[in-house]
């Protein structure tokens, strides 16, 4: 880490055309609005551009969800606070040794969770753009859920296929924390580039009306004594 300077730790994937980021849900179309080939016959000569259009649906490459995802009378994206998912304080939970699949509550209980932007670092993200990801993958328990609650963490994200256990219909965690307007970020990557705390936190979407999840380019930044 260079002295006097930020170190910048992406944790997001890369949204590519034809991904699939959960099976059943369409993967983006990415094409041009306006070549820059067809823009040489709108602007003067010697300037182009492009504009890029992507067809998506909400739940792609590492979002975040507000409650309107889970609840209707939950906020939505134009409702989302910065203060809730930008300069957070961040917190990760190293699980990646985990016996079986299921982070439970005991897995937080030696973390500082009040305040926090808690990252779940469960190592899922290797199996990522493989079939591998869809299958068996780690999540929280609704215990977990509760436990997060209660104890006042700001944000919860993980590095996983879902936070819930996507066996059947049930989304208690999704069901626990939405309710309590804590968002959530699935699909991370790269939390093993940070260190346990000491850094902040930033997963901000666009400010969109009428929709309850929307990609994120989350990041953390290290300051130089972190």
């Amino acid at each position: 880490m260079a002295s006097g300077a930020n170190t910048y730790v992406d944790l997001s994937h890369t949204i590519e055309g034809g991904m699939i980021t959960y099976k059943g849900l369409p993967a983006p179309l990415i094409c041009d609005h306006l070549s820059r080939e067809s823009s040489r016959g709108v602007y003067a000569p010697g300037t182009e551009f492009q504009i890029g259009r992507i067809e998506m649906v909400g739940n792609t490459g590492t979002y975040l969800d507000t409650p309107f995802h889970r609840y209707e009378d939950g906020y939505d994206l134009s409702a989302l606070t910065l203060a809730s998912v930008s300069d957070v304080a961040g917190i990760v939970v190293r699980v990646t040794q985990l016996e079986g699949r299921a982070v439970d509550w005991t897995h937080f209980t030696s973390a500082p969770v009040r305040d926090m932007a808690v990252l779940v670092h469960t190592g899922w993200d290797r199996h990522w753009r493989s079939d591998a990801y869809f299958e068996d993958h780690p999540y929280l328990t609704a215990a977990a859920a509760e436990y997060l609650r209660d104890e006042g963490a700001r944000l919860v994200g993980i590095d996983s296929h879902n936070i819930d256990c996507a066996d059947g219909g049930e989304r208690p965690v999704h069901s626990t924390l939405l309710r309590a307007g804590i968002p959530i970020v699935e699909h991370m990557t790269n939390l093993g580039a940070l260190p346990d705390g000491g850094f902040r936190f930033f997963a901000v979407p666009p400010k969109i009306s009428g929709m309850g999840t929307f990609p994120v380019r989350a990041h953390a930044i290290l300051s130089p004594d972190a």
